[in-house]
This record gives C-alpha cells, sequence and structure tokens, in this order.
C-alpha cells in the first residue's frame, strides 16, 4: 500500500471504510475486538503455561517515568500518608503499639505501561461503533465503552513479535522506522510457528526503543521520534482479527507519522473504527530473551486494566506466563 504523504486525511477515510468492524457484533456492542478473546481462547492460551516462568511486562510507576507534562501527562507522584516514623513517634492513635504506613499516588491514567480504551481517540467527533463523541464521553467520563467494560476479559494467548531482533541492528529499530505488515509477517516466519498470529491473540511488537532508553536516557521517548507501526498495517490489524496490540514505544504507531502533517493517524483507523485495543510503553525485553533462548514465542498473559469507572485508559501490569 503507498502513501500520499500530503493526504492523511484521504488516507484515514480509505482505512476507516476498508476495516471498519461498525455494526459487527450489533450496534450496542462496547468491547470491539475484545469479542474476538473467547472462552475458548482463553482456555488455549492457559494450556501454553509449561515451565511456570513469569515475567512482568510493566515499567515502573514512580517519578524517573518518562512522561515530561505533554497535554498535562507526567510521572506518577507518590506520597505517603502513614510512615514508620509516625508509628514510632507513637502519634498515630492505634492502641497496644499497632503501627501502619499507608499511601497515595496520583497520576495520569497513560504515563506508564497502559491500554488505550475504546473512547479515547474518535474520528470527526465519531467514537466505537459510530457512536457521537459526546454522547460517549463527557466530564464524568465514558459513560459507554468505560474500560471497565473489559475488566473481565483481556486475558488469553500472547505471541511476541520481535521485530527489533528480526528486522533491526543489536536487538534495535532507528527512531521513525515505520514497521510494516511485510516486516510482521518476515519475523513470524524467522521466530517460527510459536509466533503464528491467529484470531483472539494479543500481539505483542517489540521494537527495542525501552532497551535504548533505558541505556541512553529517556531522551524524547514520550512523544519523540519511535520505531512503530506504519500506517499501512491498518488492513493487517484488522484481518488478522487480534484482540489487541502493544508494544514498548509511548504512541505504537510509527513517529514521525508518515505523513507532511498528522498525528498518530493509525490510531484514528485502529480505535474508532477496527474497535481495537492498544498497548503502550510495555517492557518487553526479558521476555523477548526468554522466548529468543526457548524459541518459543506464545505464552498465557493476562493484562487486565484496573476497573475504573468511565476511564478511557487504564494502567497496567501485564504478566506474561510460559
Amino acid at each position: 500500500m503507498s502513501l500520499d504523504r500530503t493526504d492523511p486525511a484521504g488516507a484515514i477515510a480509505a482505512a476507516a471504510k476498508r476495516c471498519s468492524n461498525w455494526g459487527r457484533w450489533g450496534a450496542d456492542d462496547v468491547r470491539g475486538t475484545m469479542n474476538f478473546l473467547t472462552p475458548a481462547k482463553r482456555k488455549q492460551g492457559a494450556a501454553l503455561v509449561r515451565r511456570g516462568v513469569s515475567f512482568s511486562l510493566a515499567q515502573s510507576f514512580d517519578m524517573d517515568g518518562p512522561q515530561k507534562g505533554w497535554r498535562r501527562r507526567t510521572n506518577p507522584v507518590h506520597t505517603m500518608l502513614d510512615t514508620g516514623t509516625d508509628a514510632a513517634a507513637g502519634i498515630q492513635g492505634f492502641p497496644h503499639g499497632l503501627g501502619g504506613a499507608d499511601d497515595i499516588i496520583a497520576m495520569p491514567l497513560q504515563c506508564s505501561t497502559q491500554w488505550d480504551g475504546l473512547g479515547h481517540i474518535f474520528d470527526h467527533g465519531i467514537a466505537w461503533n459510530g457512536r457521537p463523541a459526546g454522547e460517549v464521553v463527557t466530564s464524568l467520563g465514558d459513560a459507554v465503552t468505560g474500560i471497565e467494560t473489559v475488566a473481565d476479559v483481556i486475558a488469553g494467548r500472547g505471541v511476541l513479535l520481535d521485530v527489533g531482533r528480526t528486522i533491526g541492528t543489536d536487538g534495535e529499530l532507528p527512531d521513525g522506522f515505520p514497521i510494516t505488515a511485510e516486516h510482521l509477517r518476515a519475523t513470524i516466519d524467522e521466530q517460527g510457528p510459536t509466533s503464528k498470529v491467529a484470531t483472539g491473540d494479543i500481539v505483542l511488537v517489540r521494537t527495542g526503543q525501552l532497551a535504548r532508553a533505558r541505556r541512553d536516557g529517556w531522551g524524547d521517548y514520550a512523544g519523540g521520534p519511535a520505531p512503530g507501526l506504519s500506517f499501512t498495517t491498518a488492513e493487517w490489524l484488522h484481518d488478522t482479527e487480534i484482540a489487541a496490540i502493544a508494544t514498548d514505544t509511548w504512541g505504537f504507531e510509527v513517529r514521525p507519522n508518515e505523513f507532511d502533517d498528522a498525528f498518530q493517524p493509525l490510531h484514528q483507523v485502529a480505535i474508532p473504527h477496527i474497535g481495537l485495543f492498544l498497548g503502550e510503553m510495555w517492557d518487553l525485553d526479558a521476555l523477548a530473551e526468554d522466548c529468543r533462548a526457548d524459541g518459543v514465542y506464545e505464552f498465557w498473559l493476562n493484562a487486565a486494566p484496573l476497573p475504573i469507572t468511565g476511564a478511557v485508559g487504564s494502567p497496567v501490569n501485564p504478566i506474561a506466563v510460559k
């Protein structure tokens, strides 16, 4: 698929028409591609646990994260409400020597490892399944497709596509590298049959950018140039019938985007039209090393969001088990 760099609006409209899942699961649907992750698929995923080795795919939630304040996205602020020093001073008011500690965290829901929900992105004021965005998300939150609607769903067969290792140099793709469907297929062929992508899978794409950021510093990891999915993968994302896809980058798709003047155009197709859940800032490095060592790129993946009522995204601590 070739792109006219001067016409992002036309490319978005054409891709949205080709890849639309509106009405596929009925006019009232709120789960989009999570409908592909059926009980049978979940049972298949659970059967992949053979060694009992588990990997957290989350970055840390602390002040050392990548955020720089763009659109009020900051790193988490963790504050103690009660401490051991309070307990030692005897000022907590508990009887018989009891003491304790409590804490609080304040953070944007998409400041570290997270899911984009279906209420996160609109296309010309239209949300997932053709609903007016203003009737879906208001100052009270997402009353239709809030992230809580999939809190019990996102667990199943995970598949790692280590594109950074297959296509890149020393396990990393350079910033600005557009990952095409051909690159994804080449990675699957290189990795072997355990990385075959099927309906209902949760696909994880490793670019290696997070490894580079940890080595060289965050720099512009949050919002700057990055390897990522090409706009031309919209059909692949639709036709494979995957339930979700996540990457180790800030914004999932390649940055700068592939048009002269555009901002996250693949999001504009994937979320409101395909109904696809996107994960960002996942830490895939340790899992990738294990997959490379044993040659198995499929695993049980539990990546449930926090059931925050009305939220358009959620922090997540994904756990992959092999």
